[in-house]
């Protein structure tokens, strides 16, 4: 059985992007050693990829070759017209079903990219088995937050931490 895990990056004030999507303060904190936060090992661990349509989009936005064309990805929308792509299937109607069925799937983890309506919806349904959260040490004045509605009210066990030498500090966490 698959896990669903979320790995993600916030601001110190609980922000996942500016109000248009944007991420560029990412890129803000200095990383001369040029650390990647466990990235390519988690990124190594998942087979499947899932994330909203806002976020899809803002991916879209950046002029590059689709970043995760090895994996299996998945879109979720409420938009009835668009088509699937070489790289995205969309999944346009019962989303929970959808996901709990790819979690029941043999094979690698997936990764519940975001955005925060996706994080919230997951997240209040139970079907978020880990969260890697790395708080960069930044204040975003405004923006999206890790949940973009009210989440249920949740006790999280952690499961480790790390701290690097840029200042972010990366947390692991599962529900109890």
């Amino acid at each position: 059985m698959k896990k669903l895990k979320s790995y993600i990056a916030i601001s110190l004030n609980g922000k996942i992007a500016r109000p248009n999507g944007d991420v560029d303060w990412l890129d803000a904190i200095p990383n001369p050693d040029k650390l990647d936060y466990g990235y390519f090992a988690f990124y190594d661990s998942i087979d499947t990829t899932i994330q909203g349509s806002k976020t899809y989009e803002k991916v879209k936005s950046w002029d590059i070759p689709f970043p995760y064309p090895e994996k299996k990805n998945y879109v979720i929308t409420r938009q009835q017209d668009l088509s699937d792509t070489e790289h995205v299937t969309f999944v346009k109607n019962n989303h929970i079903d959808f996901i709990k069925s790819l979690k029941k799937e043999e094979g690698k983890d997936i990764w519940l990219i975001g955005g925060g309506l996706i994080n919230t919806m997951c997240f209040n349904e139970n079907l978020i088995d880990e969260m890697y959260i790395h708080i960069i040490p930044i204040i975003i004045p405004e923006g999206i937050g890790l949940f973009g509605s009210i989440p249920i009210e949740s006790q999280m066990k952690l499961l480790d931490s790390k701290t690097y030498s840029t200042g972010v500090v990366e947390l692991r966490y599962t529900a109890i």
